[in-house]
């Protein structure tokens, strides 16, 4: 759905009369909210039933996604969007954990790569379906499509999955680790978007110190939200999460101005911008189940650090962007950046669960969510800082467009730079293949 609010993001501005840096918040809003929600509603659905959370969670959205269809200003859509994300994330904290403890762990690699392939289609889908409701029928369209999906999805779910709606006895929950994780990082994306004002270093200083609180209180708490030893004693996992947030941080925000550039400097319309945007996720969804495949049988680390290198690649190719640059040119770049993305997404995917025991598969599909949308909202912040710095609250218009493409030249440069860092993570990780998996 993201993919396809995207496309439309240029008229949501011009009839909503949003600023730059105020559309960027109906992309970031729904990240903010389901990160700031997914772990700890992780564990709630580990304690009450993961079936249970993954129904209310497609029900929610869609309630979320019919006051979108409503929203008579940028506030409310921003409002509504949020509550959207928190729908999205007791989706997401139970979807990969009920999948891979369906299945042997020689099938795992297989099973998650044809799950990031059905991603990829609803990418690919998400664009071209996006800029053709945008086109003919309106923006608002696009959340009364996603409204429709959500309510059979809820459906589906209901009756089609077998897993038990009982809760689980002896688990208690996190509270007080809930809210400070919350508040660091509701405060540290807020802060950024604040920037380069006094208040936001004030800001961004109280998510950090709430971050510091929360480690802490995690290694003494009895049910933590997050398992601290498992990143200080699990170099596996630890180094595949970090990978994940570096990588998520370094593509995410390339749909988001590549959907600017196309429509304001290159003057394409939705349904047009739209179709090139599909290059990158086709790929994906093409080439996943096969990345799925191959690291039950290579490893990760080769898989995943190769997928790094070329997205490495791709991002320093749209560096270069200009008015003049041609359209094969950015199918090129979204293709490379494609190939990059399955190549490191399901082997990655694979490290990170086949690196815990079965018991924690919960936190593991948790802590893979958390790191997908941490880095997503990260993304969108870097996206945000710099919006503020060149655009300010100068509108998105044909008068402005040297200071977008501005924007979005040095946003590249810098989620390139951040993704070189990625490499050398996925690198560290070491071997997944050494005899000592937990099934």
């Amino acid at each position: 759905m993201g993919s396809a609010v995207n496309v439309a993001l240029p008229a949501i501005a011009k009839d909503l009369s949003m600023t730059a840096l105020s559309l960027s918040w109906v992309a970031t809003s729904f990240i903010l909210a389901a990160t700031m929600t997914l772990i700890p509603l992780g564990q709630l659905a580990d304690i009450y039933g993961r079936k249970r959370f993954y129904v209310y969670g497609g029900l929610l959205f869609t309630i979320a996604s019919s006051f979108c269809i409503l929203s008579p200003s940028s506030f409310f859509l921003i409002a509504a969007r949020a509550v959207q994300g928190i729908g999205g994330a007791m989706i997401f904290s139970t979807g990969t954990a009920m999948l891979v403890a369906a299945y042997p762990f020689e099938e795992r690699g297989k099973i998650i790569g044809i799950n990031v392939a059905a991603v990829y289609i609803g990418l690919t889908i998400g664009p071209f379906v996006g800029g053709l409701l945008t086109q003919h029928l309106g923006w608002k369209f696009i959340f009364l499509f996603t409204a429709v999906l959500g309510l059979i999805i809820t459906l589906i779910a209901t009756t089609a999955i077998k897993e038990k709606w009982s809760a689980v006895n002896g688990q208690g929950f996190d509270v007080n680790g809930s809210v400070l994780y919350a508040i660091a990082l509701f405060s540290i994306i807020y802060g950024l978007s604040l920037l380069p004002s006094l208040n936001a270093m004030f800001v961004i200083g109280m998510g950090v110190l709430c971050l510091i609180l929360f480690i802490v209180h995690e290694l003494k708490s009895p049910y933590p939200l997050v398992d601290v030893h498992l990143f200080l004693n699990n170099k596996v996992f630890a180094f595949s999460n970090l990978a994940a947030l570096i990588n998520y941080c370094a593509t995410f925000a390339v749909t988001f101005l590549l959907s600017l550039y196309l429509q304001h400097i290159k003057m394409l319309t939705p349904s047009q911008t739209g179709s090139i945007l599909v290059a990158a996720p086709v790929v994906q969804a093409l080439l996943s189940p096969v990345a799925g495949r191959l690291s039950d049988r290579l490893e990760p680390q080769i898989l995943s650090s190769t997928g790094m290198v070329l997205t490495v690649i791709g991002l320093v190719q749209l560096i270069f962007l200009d008015s003049q640059t041609s359209i094969e040119y950015i199918l090129f770049c979204l293709i490379l950046l494609g190939v990059g993305f399955a190549l490191f997404s399901s082997p990655n995917v694979n490290a990170i669960m086949s690196a815990v025991e079965k018991k924690s598969f919960g936190v593991a599909s948790a802590t893979v969510g958390t790191m997908r949308l941490s880095g997503q909202m990260f993304s969108m912040g870097i996206t945000m800082l710099v919006f503020a710095v060149i655009l300010g609250d100068y509108p998105i218009s044909e008068a402005n467009t040297d200071l977008l493409l501005k924007s979005t030249k040095f946003i590249f440069a810098i989620l390139a730079v951040i993704c070189c860092v990625g490499v050398f993570a996925s690198l560290a990780r070491g071997k997944m293949h050494n005899g000592n998996n937990n099934h």
